[in-house]
């Protein structure tokens, strides 16, 4: 695939999605080192850098990757198509290094919604249009331009159609779509048909995003839709090797086996002493207990072992979660030898 100057290594790509409260770099440095095309920071707000106050530099220090795993993408949040500019350059000027730019439309939050940012621009395609074209201009013509969204409001309310060509007239390069109304937030399942009726309405390529937990089911989306890749978020939490499954099925490889458990306390141990070291313990691990309950998923005591995830609090706390997790699996009357080959389910 190819984003203006930038190669995307993936006919069908398979993108980490950007969430708030858990994307940080020692969450993107894994997924990207397991295969994800690209990873995209937490969302920042445009108003809050364009600030110039302590918030400035918070809301740009979120953006910053020190050292980034593969292709990086930063996306940031607003309602104001000139703010979204200023924003764009200040970043540029404080030299943040990002290959792609991603304007999120698509946030359900109440605390987005409420100041006309994330999916509440759903309701203004022409708003959506002036946001693209503002921050392409501020890009310049060399970087790619994304955009997330949903698929409407709700369901007298579904603009995705119009959002997305609105897009596209104004310089996006490339739409996610998450196949929900914001109303829906995150249930029912996904409308594939909405995401078909998007993907059709444009000619940049679309990616489709929501409920993709396995490869299979990332395969089946792709054919059902015709989009030209995935985006996956929770899915991938705590399972970093789904997006190396993904890359296998849909290059006609065999697909790779679940990772032993060992492997996956070994991920969960690296993440979290990463974290540690970007933000400090003090910081990382409250943020580290949400990233730890996904590596539980399928053990034998999970929801022991998920209120333990809750007590993490020092560095050491983790060495000894760890043990707990392997002492679980051995009373539920698992080999020790076997145990370190627990599946996820």
């Amino acid at each position: 695939m190819q984003l203006r100057n930038l190669t995307i290594p993936y006919a069908q790509p398979a993108v980490f999605a950007p969430m708030a409260g858990f994307t940080d770099a020692a969450c993107r440095h894994l997924m990207a080192d397991h295969g994800a095309a690209w990873t995209v920071s937490e969302m920042a707000s445009a108003k809050a850098i364009t600030f110039g106050t302590f918030g400035d530099d918070k809301s740009v220090r979120l953006l910053r990757d020190k050292a980034s795993h593969g292709i990086y993408a930063v996306q940031l949040f607003g309602a104001e198509p000139e703010t979204m500019a200023q924003a764009i350059r200040i970043i540029q000027e404080k030299g943040v290094q990002f290959d792609i730019l991603d304007i999120n439309m698509g946030c359900p939050a109440p605390k987005i919604t409420s100041s006309g940012a994330g999916s509440k621009l759903m309701q203004n395609p022409e708003l959506c249009g002036r946001m693209v074209a503002a921050a392409r201009r501020a890009l310049g013509p060399d970087k790619p331009l994304t955009v997330k969204m949903r698929i409407g409001w709700d369901a007298e309310q579904l603009t995705g159609v119009a959002v997305a060509r609105q897009c596209e007239a104004n310089g996006a390069d490339l739409i996610a779509v998450h196949g929900r109304t914001r109303e829906q937030m995150y249930i029912p399942p996904i409308d594939v048909d909405a995401i078909t009726e998007i993907r059709k309405a444009v000619g940049i390529p679309v990616l489709a995003n929501g409920d993709i937990t396995t490869a299979e089911g990332a395969k089946q989306i792709l054919e059902q839709t015709g989009c030209a890749g995935v985006m996956i978020g929770r899915g991938a939490l705590g399972d970093p090797w789904l997006f190396e499954r993904i890359n296998a099925v849909l290059t006609g490889q065999p697909e790779p086996g679940e990772p032993s458990l060992n492997a996956r306390m070994s991920a969960l141990r690296a993440q979290i002493y990463e974290m540690c070291e970007e933000k400090g313990e003090w910081t990382a691990m409250p943020q580290a207990r949400g990233q730890a309950m996904h590596y539980m998923k399928g053990l034998h005591g999970a929801a022991a072992l998920r209120r333990y995830c809750c007590t993490l609090t020092h560095l050491e706390d983790l060495d000894e979660l760890i043990a707990a997790v392997f002492e679980e699996q051995r009373k539920a009357g698992l080999d020790p030898d076997d145990v370190r080959e627990v599946p996820f389910p």
